[in-house]
């Protein structure tokens, strides 16, 4: 809460590609949404490191239009209703969203809460916080500079001379009202991802920073600085909010129009170039989840240097990441490596290489490979589907309702299915027929017969649906009536 007892807004960023922990994060299901560093996703743990009302208004999320239902579902497992969720046509980086939620924050409409000029706490999603108190006491210590209209970022003391990093030079101490704040000072200096050589001169010279990317600041504070420095971005963004249309428990902005913002982070696009930029520094456990490396640096490791997940015996292999989803992964003799096994895919890399992931998931898209844009299990709202087996004219899924969902109506022009209930009860419409059917029963599709599968009970339905036809693709649906308000 900032001094004068207004709540702070967490703004929490949830975009992404999924391409520098690919294997195990996808471009349909980015790192967010994993379960990297506990039992909880990221953006869960974003989410809950905000949580408390005391302090926090509820947050408001800027996401992927393809992952809204994925971030709508997360949100309600863990119990917090998101203030708004705005929807992204396309990504723009930090600085078009983070005006986007200032615009909404100053908007009556939305609910400000009756503050004239709200502060803002932007926090992107795939951070790893390991000490939340420190993070909140950070967040404490930025509120009275924030409200007396600094842009304050927090900087995470560097440790060693990373060159994947931005990094800020601490200034002297800032005022505020006439008195000075013992825990922020100006900022002297950004610099963006040094080389290795600058960045030991930065360690040993002191006082710098690893920019962590997190931001408070009043919402007309950074819009008015958006204003001198970028007016065209802001103007796109004020046009996408004002042309966006509610969708559901979503709100879409106007495609045409934030495509006209300039795809710039908040960091070069106003932090570098504001007079009013201050820096919070703070220990508190943080990691950039943004690498393999940087997960092995975070993770719990033996004696050895290894980081192990899932079913991983390692013999003689030292200061290697280690992590399999399912099957037994055996090592022996490997160092400084990073070996990640999932149902669909193997990487296999050295430390030194791994920021190299990205180009590699580029080679693999441009060859036409679907192993980049999603999983072998994919969500939908109404639960998901995991594929099994595939071959020439046929595809098996497993598919899970959760209690109360329901598929849209819907026919295929390419395919018949079949499909066999194998847990709970399936309410299929086929057509004009409405069916009930339980365990081991079983209902045929053919090819351009309307139909609907639904959940009637309160527990998961599970049924196997197998798949024939000339053609498999997921975008031979014709959707005629849809409960989430998918085209």
């Amino acid at each position: 809460m900032t001094p004068s007892g207004e709540k702070i807004h967490p703004v929490i960023l949830s975009g992404g590609a999924g391409t520098r922990l690919w294997p195990l994060s996808r471009e349909l299901y980015p790192k967010q949404f994993l379960p990297l560093a506990s039992d909880r996703s990221l953006l869960q743990e974003a989410a809950r490191r905000v949580a408390d009302t005391a302090r926090f208004a509820p947050p408001l999320v800027i996401c992927n239009e393809e992952h809204r239902f994925v971030v709508a579902e997360q949100f309600r497992e863990i119990g917090i209703t998101p203030r708004a969720i705005f929807l992204e046509p396309a990504g723009r980086n930090t600085a078009p969203a983070a005006a986007v939620a200032a615009l909404a924050l100053l908007d009556r409409e939305e609910g400000s809460e009756g503050e004239a000029d709200p502060v803002m706490f932007v926090l992107p999603s795939d951070h790893i916080v390991a000490d939340v108190g420190a993070f909140r006491q950070a967040a404490e210590a930025a509120a009275p500079a924030a409200e007396g209209g600094a842009l304050v970022t927090f900087g995470i003391p560097a440790k060693h001379p990373e060159t994947g990093y931005g990094y800020i030079q601490r200034g002297g101490p800032l005022d505020a009202d006439g008195r000075r704040l013992e825990d922020c000072f100006h900022v002297a200096r950004f610099v963006e991802k040094p080389d290795r050589g600058t960045a030991e001169g930065f360690l040993a010279a002191g006082g710098w920073f690893w920019n962590s990317g997190m931001f408070m600041f009043r919402a007309g504070r950074y819009l008015s600085e958006l204003e001198r420095l970028r007016p065209d971005t802001l103007a796109a963004c004020r046009a996408a909010v004002a042309d966006g249309v509610r969708d559901l428990d979503f709100f879409r902005l106007k495609a045409e129009s934030f495509a006209a913002a300039a795809p710039e982070s908040i960091d070069t696009a106003v932090m570098e170039r504001t007079s009013g930029a201050a820096v919070v520094p703070v220990e508190m456990g943080w990691q950039d989840a943004g690498s393999w490396p940087a997960l092995w640096a975070s993770g719990a490791k033996d004696q050895a240097g290894n980081v192990t997940i899932g079913d991983v015996f390692a013999l003689d292999a030292k200061n290697s990441y280690f992590h399999s989803e399912g099957r037994l992964l055996a090592v022996i003799g490997l160092e400084d490596v990073v070996l990640v096994v999932t149902d669909d895919a193997v990487l296999a890399a050295g430390k030194d290489r791994a920021q190299d992931v990205r180009s590699l998931v580029g080679e693999l898209k441009a060859q036409g490979r679907t192993e980049p844009l999603s999983h072998t299990r994919v969500y939908r709202p109404w639960g998901y589907f995991q594929r099994v087996d595939a071959g020439e004219g046929f595809q098996v899924k497993r598919i899970t309702v959760k209690p109360g969902g329901r598929l849209s109506l819907q026919k295929h022009r390419h395919r018949a299915e079949h499909w066999v209930v194998v847990k709970g009860t399936a309410r299929i419409t086929r057509g004009d027929e409405t069916l009930l059917l339980r365990q081991n029963e079983s209902a045929y599709i053919p090819a351009g017969v309307a139909h609907r599968l639904e959940n009637p009970e309160e527990t998961p339905l599970s049924l196997i649906e197998v798949q024939s036809g000339s053609y498999l693709g997921e975008d031979d649906i014709v959707r005629l009536d849809d409960a989430y308000g998918r085209d």
